[in-house]
């Protein structure tokens, strides 16, 4: 009798990966509760008495056929994406890479993996890694692949969709609204407001005494700036000196949590069950709207924020959003832009640091162009800066804000899209990893390392492709701010080399500072401990 329970639960595992494979449920809400009734259902119907044991054996049986059957299939050169190389545990289970991911090293587990594999790969059962520019400006340029689930994990159910998570007409509905928010004549009326936070960041280093963080520095002037942009003021961190109500570890772990769910989407909608999760995610979301409250209460720090254009106090659209869709609009600007912005800072001065005559020669450029009585924050200026504009674009490859993406995909609902010659069946998310693809030696020479003159237009440099240069992604969902953080980092900089001389700390191992740099979707940095010596 117990073999024939063996036999029926074995044949069952393998009925369900059949009927799971063919029709794939969006959420795990109905499979789990199936997965745990059916061998109880399946033992009370073949009869005999009801044990532990016995039904120890139906799940055993049912639970081990079902794994082998989907391990099995998933190696096998029956499977979509057989033709794709990738370690043979990561085609089995998405448990490996979302292990790597939660660790905050998936840029340098993907570097690795197409280090070895080439630059198609394989890392998860339905899902590929792709280098090759010419495919991924196809996969992210008009035209190529909507956005994936990824996106969604970090809404809860009751919340408004971002612009982030949005595609098709309702991403082009929003994103009118974010383009008018970025013109050069939206960001001309943000500089008083930059002016005002950089100089509060140079007056406050002053004040400091002996080494300091200047990661955490660079965090508060973003986070201030941009809470004076999207909400009309509310963090006040450089002023008091660190974050006391712990809006920067609220937002990083809630990206991280998004970002670790991203990468099984499937179970999102189970754990949103759970009251904890759900609150959770709630409680960042009233903390938006708590901001968005106070804006419409107190109004604008300067003429027009970036409020003004998300909340349409022009009236251009048909009908205002409402209160918590601007909520979830400010919110994004001040993860996206703050993080991002203060990324790029903190990495380009370590890179300055580490190389002593790239740092002189763009002190020199500064002084040369900016000189004593001149305004460090004249935009006209900044278009003579062309090292550290070089600078900028070598930082941003070497070290992307974002340096894995999310994912795009080729939707069940769709018959499969062949990309730069090769195709990609329905189910597959795509991975366009920026980190790798800049380090890529088919498109730049010596990719590892921080040559800034490849950007220059007397390069000796062999290889030099920038249609594989995606800092701020590219197509419609690209970075629709990307114009305003250049604007932004050439005034912070300027400021920051007119006004001291910067060197690591004594006994700060600056060599070691990228290992501490985590991927949570946007990057997550170590403290980085400088001196600071007033030039005047």
């Amino acid at each position: 009798m117990d073999s024939a329970l063996s036999k029926w639960a074995a044949a069952l595992g393998l009925v369900n990966h059949f009927f799971f494979n063919k029709y794939e449920p969006p959420s795990a809400n109905i499979p789990i509760p199936l997965l745990v009734v059916q061998p109880i259902a399946l033992l009370a119907s073949v009869g005999g008495p009801f044990t532990p044991t016995r039904l120890l054996l139906s799940y055993v049986a049912f639970l081990g056929s079902l794994i082998f059957s989907i391990a099995v299939y998933r190696l096998s050169p029956f499977h979509p994406l057989a033709q794709y190389p990738g370690p043979a545990i990561g085609k089995v289970t998405k448990l490996w890479s979302f292990w790597k991911v939660s660790q905050g090293y998936k840029y340098l587990y993907h570097k690795e993996l197409h280090d070895k594999y080439g630059p198609y790969v394989r890392t998860g059962p339905n899902e590929i890694s792709v280098i090759d520019a010419p495919a991924v400006c196809e996969i992210l340029n008009f035209g190529g692949l909507e956005k994936g689930r990824y996106y969604e994990s970090g809404r809860h159910k009751d919340t408004p969709p971002s612009i982030v998570c949005m595609s098709g007409e309702a991403h082009t509905a929003k994103r009118r609204v974010w383009n008018r928010a970025m013109t050069s004549a939206s960001i001309r009326e943000y500089e008083p407001l930059v002016v005002k936070r950089a100089s509060q960041l140079v007056s406050r280093l002053r004040d400091q005494t002996g080494p300091v963080d200047l990661v955490s520095w660079v965090d508060f002037f973003a986070l201030d700036l941009m809470g004076d942009l999207a909400f009309g003021g509310g963090f006040e961190m450089m002023r008091d000196g660190g974050d006391p109500d712990g809006v920067r570890e609220r937002i990083r772990g809630f990206v991280k949590a998004s970002n670790i769910s991203g990468h099984l989407p499937w179970i999102v909608g189970t754990l949103h069950l759970f009251p904890q999760v759900g609150q959770s995610i709630q409680e960042f979301n009233d903390f938006g709207q708590h901001f968005a409250i106070q804006r419409m209460k107190n109004g604008a720090v300067g003429t027009k924020d970036l409020w003004y254009h998300l909340a349409d106090e022009a009236g251009l659209e048909k009908e205002k959003p409402a209160l918590e869709i601007c909520a979830s609009d400010g919110i994004v600007a001040i993860v996206a832009a703050s993080d991002t912005t203060a990324s790029a800072l903190s990495s380009l001065v370590w890179f300055l640091l580490s190389n002593p005559e790239y740092y002189r020669r763009v002190q020199e450029e500064l002084d040369t162009v900016i000189v004593d009585g001149d305004d460090p924050f004249d935009v006209n200026k900044h278009q003579e800066l062309h090292l550290l504009s070089a600078c900028i674009n070598e930082t941003l490859r070497l070290h992307p804000p974002l340096p894995s993406n999310g994912t795009r995909q080729v939707h069940l609902h769709q018959s499969g899209r062949t990309i730069a010659g090769r195709f990609i069946p329905p189910g597959t998310s795509v991975y366009t990893p920026a980190y790798s693809l800049h380090r890529n030696p088919d498109y730049f020479s010596h990719p590892d390392q921080f040559l800034p003159e490849r950007w220059l237009p007397d390069s000796k440099l062999e290889k030099h492709d920038t249609s594989a240069f995606i800092p701020f992604s590219l197509g419609a969902a690209n970075c629709v701010g990307q114009r305003f953080a250049k604007r932004e980092l050439f005034m912070v900089l300027s400021i920051l080399f007119k006004s001291f001389e910067l060197r690591f700390a004594d006994g700060f191992d600056g060599a070691a500072w990228p290992m501490g740099m985590e991927d949570f979707f946007v990057v997550t940095r170590a403290p980085l401990h400088v001196n600071l010596t007033p030039r005047s």
